[in-house]
């Protein structure tokens, strides 16, 4: 035995400094009692080595086991079970919940029995999005709270209350009951563990909500949180991944490229799902910057930690002329998601089908994007529903309802920060202008939407708005490829087969086209085309 090295470690461990403190307490391992090997654990985890962490939390686990203390076991192996969940492993962490599960049967009620019941709750919610366990193991973790007078417990109850309570559609009154179950948080009630993950939890229903303002709010008091706690901590870098998801959606595309990609690399293997997302963002800020290659990449290793990579992965698919292989993996997704996965997918499958001349298929993807967010009223949903309806509208030849929906959506993004958005918006009102017969306001528009890209750096927009500003005759950039292929000699059915749209879709083009050039058949468009250059 080494007990000045032991002493050394508790020392160290004591006054937070974490290097020190594992590494003299990983100097006498095997000598270690189990109370101590516990602070090694611990101290593996404050320095952000979670695999480590959980190698000796398990050896703990075992020592816990064999000496018959299944209450003290109980609540190991339901930290485990949590860890191994953050780090994207739910079939392990699944396997660890069963063994606390097993080892609480039997036993007096106990705070542990709570933790089991809010760790199931949560889970199930995620697969599902369905309330009704979640508001039934709120109540059992509120009494087992007032039962051992335990604030954790209480704040487990209120989370559970709220999350059911926005996906039940009282958005407001759900995120009260979150805002109050952080309150034994900031007390330091809290373990970090489990607050890390309750914080993560509340900023990511804001991301899938549309809620940008909200996000924002969560994440400045997650960053008030975790700051203090040091640069090792892993939630700190949680919380810096969530702060660029931010800052993607605010413009800096140049920050994210930077930092985002270490920072996702630095989560695997202790917080999975999180590096997907960080892998996500940093593939869409690739794929509007034009990098498809890069995106492509970033998609990839989203995937490889369960992350679907959609809708991103189908709009660069889009992009390189795939349409059809798009919208089908679209549909796959949807298929798979939960209401509020689903939710984000549904605009551009709209605008895909759309293009593809499935108007019955947007019409129904529209209605339930709608549907939703009336539900939970969020500014996010309640923009992209609007523009969804403003796509049908313009698919459908009706300019003037599309408008005030685009406007309405543009206010929205321009009080969220939302630049991207912003622009395409602006885009679609172009559209609309240019078809109510008002040119000027449609450049107008299409020169707001220009000047955003550019700030951005969107070079693949810059591109397309720049070329569509010089089509001649007023022709949008689609309408120009249907009358080049018209002046090639190319049939209805073979424009369509060409650009893979319908033929009632070339059908509409050409009579946009003839209205704008003031000609009455194929023959005048395809010698009007000759001497434009088209």
């Amino acid at each position: 035995m080494t007990p000045d090295l032991v002493t050394v470690g508790r020392d160290a461990f004591a006054r937070r400094d974490w290097r020190a403190a594992h590494d003299a307490l990983a100097g006498c391992r095997p000598e270690l009692t189990t109370a101590d090997l516990e602070l090694l654990a611990e101290a593996a985890w404050w320095m952000g080595d979670s695999p480590r962490s959980m190698a000796v939390s398990e050896e703990v686990y075992q020592r816990l086991v064999a000496q018959g203390a299944e209450q003290q076991a109980a609540d190991r192996a339901l930290r485990l079970a949590m860890e191994w969940f953050t780090r994207g492993d739910v079939q392990v962490g699944t396997a660890w919940l069963a063994r606390a599960r097993r080892l609480l049967q039997g036993l007096p009620r106990s705070v542990e029995h709570g933790c089991l019941a809010y760790i199931d709750a949560a889970a199930d919610m995620d697969m599902s999005g369905d309330p009704e366990v979640a508001d039934v193991a709120a109540h059992e973790v509120e009494a087992l709270a007032h039962e051992f007078g335990d604030p954790m417990l209480a704040s487990f109850a209120l989370a559970l209350r709220g999350l059911a309570a926005v996906r039940r559609g009282r958005t407001a009154e759900g995120f009260a009951d979150l805002d109050e179950a952080m309150l034994p948080v900031l007390a330091g009630h809290v373990d970090p563990l489990w607050s890390g993950d309750l914080y993560c939890t509340v900023v990511h229903l804001c991301d899938e909500l549309g809620d940008l303002a909200r996000m924002r709010a969560w994440t400045a008091a997650m960053a008030r949180w975790s700051g203090p706690r040091g640069r090792t901590f892993m939630f700190a870098n949680v919380t810096r991944i969530h702060e660029l998801q931010l800052v993607a959606a605010e413009g800096d595309w140049e920050a994210v490229e930077r930092e985002l990609g270490d920072r996702s690399a630095d989560l695997v293997g202790a917080h999975g799902w999180l590096a997907g997302e960080g892998y996500y963002t940093l593939g869409e800020v690739r794929r509007l910057r034009g990098d498809a290659d890069g995106a492509r990449s970033a998609y990839e290793l989203a995937r490889t930690l369960n992350h679907a990579a959609l809708p991103g992965a189908a709009l660069l698919l889009r992009t390189e002329g795939r349409t059809a292989d798009a919208l089908a993996a679209l549909r796959v997704g949807l298929a798979d998601a939960t209401r509020l996965g689903r939710a984000q997918m549904l605009l551009p499958t709209v605008e895909i089908a759309l293009a593809q001349g499935e108007a019955a298929y947007a019409e129904s993807l529209t209605a339930e994007l709608e549907e939703t967010a009336a539900w939970f009223g969020t500014p996010g949903l309640t923009a992209r529903a609007a523009q969804a309806r403003a796509a049908v509208h313009l698919a459908a030849g009706r300019p003037l309802e599309a408008m005030p929906l685009l406007e309405r959506a543009a206010q929205v993004y321009r009080e969220q920060r939302h630049r991207y958005a912003s622009a395409t918006v602006h885009e679609a009102l172009a559209a609309a202008h240019l078809a109510a017969g008002d040119p000027e306001r449609a450049l107008a528009a299409n020169a707001t939407a220009l000047a955003i890209h550019t700030r951005l750096g969107a070079v693949p927009d810059i591109a397309r708005l720049t070329a569509r500003t010089t089509l001649p005759g007023g022709l949008t950039e689609r309408e120009a490829e249907v009358l080049a292929q018209v002046a090639s000699g190319a049939t209805n059915r073979e424009v369509a087969a060409a650009l893979v749209i319908s033929e009632k879709t070339v059908g509409r083009h050409l009579a946009n086209i003839f209205a704008k050039l003031g000609v009455g058949s194929r023959t005048a468009a395809a010698a009007w085309a000759r001497d434009h250059g088209v």
